[in-house]
């Protein structure tokens, strides 16, 4: 029988969060699966975990993830651990467990800390209804698509951001948001010195360029709370004539038309040669 892949979640920074479950999981696993092998050694030596301690992470090659199903396979049990939270959450670990499903190995969750959940909660911001885009492309056009989809979202979103780039994440924010849109900067959540600030972008902005973030960090910003406005509807027939009255061939304005509106090309041909 295969064995046992666990999804174990490990505290942020304060090792009092661990449950009793999660350590009693870490300690009967075979394997321990880590993003950081020297995080997760001491995570292991403080439960008197025996197992061994395998990297896997973002950059692992795949030959790293076809040795953990063949363990899992021979029937030794898994532990996945990320280096702070709640695995497969802004790391390979989604990849492995969908693998892992593929080939019938059973997946099992040991909930527990995520630094989504305790920086919405201290936020002071509603979570009833949130967002979760985790970190950002470094640049680029996925970068500005993001950040619009941040400055559009109903709901409140939560991002993701090393510390050495939080002031250029802000200033951004405040450029796609506008300088008065709430939030809050939560770092080292859980640890000795844990901050959660909140205020206007503009604010924060200021303040983390004057006084750059340390640690881990989780950014919280308030939606608009509106529904984002519905695209008008396209109207195939109308823009159609307008084509043909251009003079462009039905052939080009069939071809056009399923690129602007969506319809299948077969559509397009057909409605065009109706009218």
């Amino acid at each position: 029988m295969a064995g046992t892949l666990y999804v174990v979640a490990t505290p942020l920074g304060n090792l009092g969060d661990l449950s009793p479950r999660a350590a009693e999981t870490l300690t009967r696993a075979a394997v321990v699966a880590a993003e950081d092998t020297r995080r997760s050694k001491t995570l292991l030596q403080h439960v008197g975990s025996r197992a061994e301690l395998i990297s896997f992470h973002a950059h692992s090659a795949a030959s790293a993830q076809r040795h953990l199903f063949d363990l899992l396979m021979g029937g030794r049990d898994v532990a996945l651990v990320t280096d702070a939270g709640t695995p497969a959450v802004s790391d390979p670990g989604a990849e492995l467990v969908a693998g892992a499903r593929a080939r019938g190995i059973p997946v099992v969750t040991i909930p527990g800390p995520t630094a989504v959940g305790a920086a919405l909660a201290v936020s002071g911001l509603p979570a009833d209804r949130y967002l979760f885009v985790g970190f950002l492309p470094r640049k680029g056009r996925d970068r500005t698509r993001l950040l619009e989809t941040v400055a559009r979202s109903e709901w409140t979103v939560v991002l993701f951001e090393a510390p050495n780039r939080v002031t250029e994440l802000l200033a951004d924010l405040t450029a796609a948001c506008g300088p008065a849109r709430r939030a809050a900067v939560a770092r080292e959540l859980t640890k000795v010195f844990e901050e959660t600030r909140d205020g206007t972008l503009a604010e924060l902005a200021g303040y983390y360029a004057e006084a750059p973030a340390r640690g881990e960090v989780t950014v919280v910003v308030a939606g608009t709370g509106k529904a984002p406005r519905e695209p008008p509807r396209a109207d195939p027939e109308g823009r159609a004539r307008a084509l043909l009255a251009e003079g462009m061939t039905r052939k080009d304005v069939a071809e056009r038309l399923a690129e602007e509106t969506g319809i299948s090309r077969n559509s397009a041909y057909r409605l065009v040669n109706e009218l």
